[in-house]
């Protein structure tokens, strides 16, 4: 397989929400989205499994969002996964790879998408996640600007999630 190739896409149905501090459902013009708060950081869950094609590369993950009603600042998003590989992890907790973080700036334009790249290198930082494995992702919204700037008001609208290998 090539690299810059779909690996895996995700959609607002598919999130797994994490029992607090989650992204909520919502619709715009009948558009599934997950809203992630500007005060308080967020964040949803998806499971995929890799495809038996992933040729050991890294991974690039593009969320493609929106803003509610900000036409400018800097929304901060962090992704991390979890390896779910045949008899290692408890699925009883939580073991997220360390998340890696991009910031992305609202369209000026009210409506409009931003595609905000995160990369991920193969080994630790995708938590040394095998073709053929199950696996978590986890998108959040560092509302609190922890990692860089998240200046953007009110709510950023997630509407679908690629991962691609690079």
């Amino acid at each position: 397989m090539a690299s810059g190739n779909t690996l895996v896409t995700f959609v607002p149905g598919a999130n797994e929400p994490p029992t607090s501090n989650y992204a909520t459902a919502d619709l715009r013009n009948n558009h599934p989205t997950l809203d992630f708060d500007a005060a308080t950081d967020e964040a949803a869950v998806f499971t995929g499994v890799l495809p038996r094609h992933y040729a050991g590369g890294g991974i690039t993950i593009t969320l493609i969002w929106g803003a509610t009603t900000a036409t400018s600042g800097s929304c901060r998003w962090q992704t991390a996964i979890e390896r779910m590989e045949a008899a290692g992890t408890d699925l009883d907790a939580d073991s997220f790879a360390t998340a890696n973080s991009a910031g992305g700036t609202a369209n000026a334009t009210s409506g409009a998408l931003t595609y905000t790249t995160v990369a991920h290198t193969n080994g630790a930082q995708i938590d040394s996640l095998a073709a053929g494995e199950a696996f978590r992702l986890k998108v959040n919204r560092d509302a609190d600007g922890t990692t860089g700037t998240d200046d953007m008001t009110g709510d950023a609208e997630l509407y679908a999630v690629e991962l691609k290998e690079t």
